[in-house]
């Protein structure tokens, strides 16, 4: 069935007239919330961590979920200097606030309100993330997603996906959903991926309003949630808070009830179940892939 839905209209690009409404008939319930640990990293910037080494293989093809958001300047002014990465992709989306992207490919862009950069770090490549402003609410969020080993040595890729060209759409409940990655309510996303079939959604709820989701089988998901408070399966899931979704086998989705005016995201991946062997900014299958990647580094043969 296909339900009209109201839309908020930006370019052509990101038009959506019409979306299929989800039923979900067996909901998933909440498996654990996680609180996350503040740590300092790059140059000292404040971070959250809510998805750390130890979930790896439980959230899998998942890496890392970093959540930052301060209106001091001191938390995060310093930002991340030139660093490696080999093995996987980076998604930072940017809530509020400007981040000035470089690399060792000769990638340059600036992420700005409600924008997404992409990028596939594949065989290799050195970057920059520094903030592009010195005052005012820096906030958003960067997910590690792993790599197939079939692609761990792909050419390195990149992309800036600013906030008028993420498809979105508007429920009949008043539920704004942006779809930055994999589909929802036949909306298709800003990126598709084959080999891990990432869905990654930024979900704005106001209060009492209820938002569903199918979710495939066997893929790993988990909700963080960054204004106010919801209800999955009737499991109360408060603001700061990661909630992993049971992966019960007869689940088709999951059902959302925002207990006040809410926003969070939404995460779901095909887990790889392949080895994950990582040294800091190398993820690969093998600790001699890993011994490779940092002589490879060293002797700067990443993109240059």
């Amino acid at each position: 069935m296909t339900q009209e839905l109201t839309t908020e209209l930006t370019t052509s690009e990101v038009t959506v007239r019409q979306a299929v409404e989800e039923r979900v008939q067996q909901p998933r319930s909440v498996e654990r919330l996680i609180n996350g640990q503040f740590v300092m990293d790059g140059a000292g910037v404040k971070i959250n961590r809510v998805l750390t080494q130890n979930l790896q293989r439980r959230l899998d093809p998942f890496l890392m979920l970093d959540a930052f958001g301060s209106d001091k300047p001191g938390d995060y002014i310093a930002g991340f200097p030139e660093h490696p990465h080999r093995g996987f992709e980076t998604i930072s989306y940017m809530i509020t606030g400007s981040m000035r992207h470089r690399d060792s490919a000769g990638n340059e862009g600036l992420i700005t309100d409600g924008g997404v950069q992409w990028m596939t770090a594949g065989r290799g490549v050195a970057h920059s993330e520094m903030p592009e402003q010195t005052d005012g609410m820096m906030e958003g969020f960067q997910l590690w997603l792993n790599l197939p080993a079939k692609d761990k040595m792909s050419a390195p890729w990149y992309r800036d996906i600013p906030n008028t060209e993420i498809p979105r759409f508007t429920t009949g409940a008043g539920v704004t959903v942006q779809v930055i990655a994999g589909a929802s309510h036949g909306v298709q996303g800003a990126v598709q991926r084959a080999g891990t079939e990432p869905l990654y959604l930024d979900v704005a709820l106001p209060a009492n309003a209820s938002f569903e989701q199918l979710l495939p089988p066997g893929h790993n998901a988990f909700v963080y949630v960054f204004r106010g408070q919801v209800l999955i399966d009737d499991k109360l899931v408060p603001v700061g808070r990661m909630a992993i979704l049971a992966n019960t086998p007869q689940a088709d989705g999951v059902r959302i009830v925002a207990a006040q005016d809410s926003r969070l995201i939404m995460l779901a991946g095909r887990p790889l179940n392949e080895p994950i062997a990582q040294y800091g900014p190398f993820v690969m299958n093998t600790q001699a892939e890993v011994f490779q990647a940092v002589d490879d580094f060293r002797a700067g043969r990443f993109a240059a």
